[in-house]
């Protein structure tokens, strides 16, 4: 069923790229979601992922919040600066080894304008950031900071307890 969903899923996206929904569209789709997903088949999942509702939802606040102050940071950096804006790309440690909490820390660090994530590496357990606006080494501090925080919240409502007690170490230092 899960496959028969997917393939749906593709097929829909599919018609909706084309920008007509006729019978050749529909077919289409149907057959490039079936070849798809024959060729990259998803991998088994690890287990449920913890949710905690309470940390979920002061996640999301502080991202709509983060979003807003984001907006203004970078639009002031621009009208200030112009082409002067400078920016950083900061390596941070990693502390989760779920690829499912990796891609929301990923997803939610990017949703904020002025960042975006360039690298991840699990091996090492390092990723790689790109921030807007640092001019000093205190403004550095404070985006890793920022960042950090960004994790924590996320390792918060998704992560083992280890990994939460680990990042608020880490971002307290």
């Amino acid at each position: 069923m899960n496959r028969a969903l997917s393939v749906a899923w593709l097929a829909f996206v599919w018609v909706l790229l084309w920008g007509s929904f006729t019978l050749l569209t529909v077919v289409g789709g149907v057959l490039v979601g079936y070849v798809v997903t024959a060729v990259w088949r998803p991998g088994e999942m690890q287990g449920r992922l913890p949710v905690r509702p309470l940390a979920l939802l002061r996640l999301v606040g502080f991202l709509a919040r983060d979003i807003v102050v984001s907006s203004a940071a970078v639009s002031w950096q621009t009208l200030r600066f112009g082409p002067r804006t400078r920016g950083a790309v900061l390596e941070l440690p990693l502390l989760s080894s779920s690829d499912r909490v990796v891609a929301i820390v990923a997803g939610a660090y990017s949703l904020s304008p002025g960042t975006l994530v360039l690298q991840i590496d699990l091996r090492e357990s390092r990723w790689y950031i790109y921030v807007v606006g640092p001019r000093d080494p205190a403004d550095v501090e404070t985006a890793r900071r920022a960042a950090l925080g960004v994790q924590r919240r996320v390792l918060a409502a998704f992560g083992t307890p280890e990994e939460h007690r680990t990042a608020r170490e880490l971002e307290a230092r």
